[in-house]
């Protein structure tokens, strides 16, 4: 990995911001390891946190994108059209 920009983790897996905003997720699938369905949204991700088995992205223009255990915040579904103008994300 080359200009990592942040790292976060989960129990199982890390997620890391690169230098043009892309993110790289690696580890257990089922706990954040795996954001290829949220890959196509990870774009100027701005901060990333983690739950213990999910990560939430802030993007530039304050959406939030989630991806990872459904029960630790991995899914955001049900509240993404009042998740407008994010300006931080705290686990």
């Amino acid at each position: 990995l080359r200009t990592v920009q942040q790292i976060q983790a989960t129990s199982s897996a890390f997620a890391a911001i690169l230098a043009d905003g892309s993110v790289v997720s690696w580890g257990d699938f089922g706990n954040g390891g795996d954001s290829s369905d949220v890959q196509g949204q990870l774009k100027k991700v701005q901060q990333i946190q983690a739950t213990s088995n999910a990560f939430a992205a802030i993007l530039a223009d304050g959406s939030l994108v989630t991806w990872g255990d459904p029960k630790a915040g991995g899914d955001s579904s049900q509240v993404q059209e009042k998740l407008k103008n994010v300006q931080e994300v705290q686990a």
